[in-house]
């Protein structure tokens, strides 16, 4: 095979060939190795009209295939590198995230001994991520476990309290029959034994007041009615009932009708204003007050605009209030106080037994209203007991339409 020169080559390209014609011409072609481009471009160079000689300027690719070179490494680094940064922090996040799991999960496992009791909490993580989530769920559910196990303690310890005098008095009497004597004495200890078994009976009933009512809730048919009508029969009732105390009764002077039963809404006063008395001072009044309310409270309708708070001035909310003058409330006790099985009383009652179950029917009848419950100190001094509860929106309708 026959090699030419560049120099040759260059003489007998198309492009020169052209330029010694006259014409300008450009052309490109690959290098021997087939790995660059040439790009060539030849002109005339004229003296006395004829053509004397030609410029020829020739350009490869290699320079720009060296950059494009340099520029794929330089890409190919950063992505190394960002590849071995990514995983690095992945590896940094995934170990951070297999340590709180792991921790969470040893704290769950030592929160519970082999007994079943809670021995201690779960520490409650301040991250707002799912894991975060988890852990404030997982010491919610054991406060939740804990306040049951106490109520469970509590129950035994409160039921031993109130089953012990009367069951004391039952064998007292009993042995004294045995013993025998006159027929009045033995009169007197039948009564004392009668009272024991109706106090017995009394503390059973209580006990299967609660677990009666939430089945019936389930089949109890739902009426409108006026529920200031009903408070004014149970307040004339109490006025009868507790001689020695006055009630002040407050009602709106606009119809409050809500859906529910006026029977349980008497059953949930009975519970309010007996609890009242029981811890109202001697010679207080008991407060009861129906109101009337923006739905939200006072503080969602001051955001409404003047104009909508004009064309919107009807209340959706009824607010029941039950107040006494006494002691206040032991911290702590707002939320417990409507427990099954929770009292604030220092012991077993002298006459009739308290089980703690009276507020616990009243947030069950409030529940049944779709309402809400609540205590709450009052400055003077006493405890003030709040049920809200929705009105009727078949009657607010019909006020709108008016």
């Amino acid at each position: 095979m026959l090699f030419r020169s560049p120099q040759e080559a260059l003489a007998s390209s198309p492009e020169v060939a052209s330029a010694f014609q006259g014409a300008p011409r450009s052309a490109v072609r690959a290098t021997r190795d087939r790995k660059a481009v040439i790009v060539a471009a030849a002109y005339p160079i004229w003296s006395d009209n004829e053509v004397v000689g030609a410029v020829v300027a020739e350009e490869t690719t290699n320079s720009i295939l060296s950059v494009r070179s340099r520029a794929l490494e330089r890409l190919l680094l950063a992505t190394l590198a960002a590849f071995v940064l990514a995983a690095a922090a992945l590896a940094t996040i995934a170990t951070r995230i297999s340590v709180r799991i792991r921790r969470l999960r040893d704290e769950a496992e030592g929160a519970i001994d082999d007994q079943g009791r809670i021995a201690r909490g779960i520490s409650v993580s301040k991250d707002a991520d799912e894991i975060g989530d988890l852990s404030r769920s997982f010491a919610s559910l054991l406060q939740r476990l804990g306040e049951h196990n106490a109520y469970l303690e509590k129950m035994a310890s409160r039921l031993s309290h109130e089953l012990r005098t009367p069951v004391a008095v039952v064998r007292s009497s009993l042995e004294n029959l045995k013993l025998g004597g006159t027929p009045e004495e033995m009169q007197v200890y039948l009564e004392r034994a009668e009272e024991g078994l109706a106090r017995l009976s009394t503390i059973l009933t209580r006990m299967s007041e609660a677990a009666r009512l939430e089945q019936s809730l389930d089949t109890t048919a739902r009426e409108r009615f006026e529920l200031a009508e009903v408070l004014g029969g149970c307040v004339a009732g109490y006025r009868l009932a507790f001689a020695g105390r006055t009630f002040e009764l407050d009602l709106p002077s606009e119809p409050v009708p809500v859906e529910g039963s006026p029977d349980l809404i008497a059953q949930l006063l009975d519970k309010l204003v007996d609890n009242a008395n029981d811890f109202g001072s001697p010679g207080t009044p008991i407060r009861i007050r129906l109101e009337v309310s923006q739905a939200g409270g006072l503080e969602a309708a001051s955001r409404r605009l003047p104009t909508e708070a004009a064309s919107r001035r009807l209340p959706t909310e009824a607010v029941l209030s039950v107040a006494n003058l006494g002691a206040p409330l032991p911290e702590g006790m707002r939320e417990l106080l409507f427990a099954s099985m929770v009292s604030v009383r220092k012991g077993p009652g002298p006459s009739a037994p308290h089980l703690g179950l009276g507020l616990h029917i009243a947030r069950l009848i409030t529940q049944f209203h779709r309402g809400t419950i609540r205590a709450e100190n009052l400055a003077e001094g006493g405890v003030r007991i709040v049920v809200t509860m929705p009105r009727s929106e078949e009657h607010t309708s019909e006020l709108q339409s008016h």
